[in-house]
């Protein structure tokens, strides 16, 4: 069974490097989750504007929306995966590799 892989790591770590490459050798699509939840809910600044808090309940469903699908490749950023609940999801579906 191919499981989810999600790269965690900040700003400048590789993840957007690695994971297209990652994502082809799997035969996997790889998605970025910023730029998911930018899709979803607008500009990142726009979110935080809110509060962080608005920003990571975006991000958290963005995340256990695209975990609940077929496998992937997913770039998500440290911060994100600092909270509890986001990392609880990552861990339940997926395998994580730290940049």
């Amino acid at each position: 069974m191919i499981r989810h892989v999600v790269l965690v790591g900040m700003p400048g770590s590789g993840k957007s490097t690695v994971g297209p490459l990652v994502a082809a050798r799997l035969g996997l699509e790889f998605v970025d989750a910023d730029a998911a939840v930018e899709a979803r809910h607008g500009p990142i600044a726009a979110l935080f504007a809110q509060g962080e808090a608005v920003f990571r309940d975006a991000e958290r469903a963005v995340v256990a929306e695209l975990l609940d699908g077929p496998p992937l490749v997913l770039a998500l950023g440290g911060g994100a995966f600092s909270d509890p609940r986001t990392r609880a999801c990552v861990r339940r579906a997926a395998v994580s590799v730290h940049l």
